[in-house]
């Protein structure tokens, strides 16, 4: 993170991804099988983030190893308001906000008349030139949601000191570049699940060919066979 101190070495991180990992395990929140995502693709194994959010044991233990790493050595206070993107990372942002006694605002996604779509503080949320802002959200795979929100915090002059997720399973995006000012924030990710996945079809997937029943997260569930041959 950029101002926010790093966590103290590998071990920390080794024992900060292997609870992250377990809290998920033990809500029930990395899935097997046969899912397609969102991008078409498809992947023996799900990440369904709201199964864990719906813990508020589990969001705080996890939310405090953000805040943890938001405060400096002598505990000073290194963030002055937190925000996450809608849906899932208004969650995060409130109760790792609530850890540090610090505000806690969301974006929303936007679409421009030419149909394009950004991110957008609303409902009267602002930051002051100066702010310090850290951003967190749940699942990394293409970063677009944490993109899009750098914009609006730059444009109304607040400062960025960290972009925080819970897992990166994009294969190890290390940092982003905001599309408004080329300026580059590191990432920081509690835990990093490389999923591998593979195009739809038997001669691509091995659950396709398999024949085990594709499911889509997120919409009506299951979505029936992989494809023949």
């Amino acid at each position: 993170m950029t101002t926010i101190r790093a966590a103290a070495g590998a071990a920390a991180r080794a024992a900060i991804a292997g609870r992250t990992e377990e809290l998920f395990r033990e809500s029930g929140a990395l899935k097997q099988g046969h899912f397609r995502l969102k991008s078409g693709r498809h992947s023996d194994r799900y990440l369904e983030k709201f199964l864990v959010l719906q813990h508020p044991r589990i969001t705080s233990e996890l939310c405090g190893m953000w805040a943890a790493q938001a405060r400096g050595v002598d505990g000073a206070q290194l963030v002055d308001v937190v925000a996450g993107p809608t849906t899932g990372g208004v969650v995060l942002a409130f109760e790792t906000a609530r850890q540090l006694g610090v505000r806690s605002i969301f974006a929303e996604e936007v679409r421009d008349p030419d149909g394009t779509s950004r991110r957008e503080f609303r409902r009267g949320f602002r930051i002051e030139r100066g702010e310090r802002v850290l951003l967190v959200d749940d699942i990394l795979t293409t970063g677009g949601s944490l993109l899009a929100m750098l914009p609006p915090v730059e444009e109304a002059g607040g400062v960025v000191v960290g972009c925080a997720i819970l897992v990166d399973r994009s294969g190890g995006t290390a940092s982003l570049i905001s599309p408004l000012t080329g300026r580059t924030h590191p990432l920081l990710s509690l835990w990093v699940l490389d999923l591998p996945t593979h195009e739809a079809g038997a001669a691509t997937c091995p659950m396709c060919a398999d024949g085990i029943p594709l499911h889509a997260p997120g919409s009506t569930g299951a979505a029936g066979p992989g494809p023949s041959p």
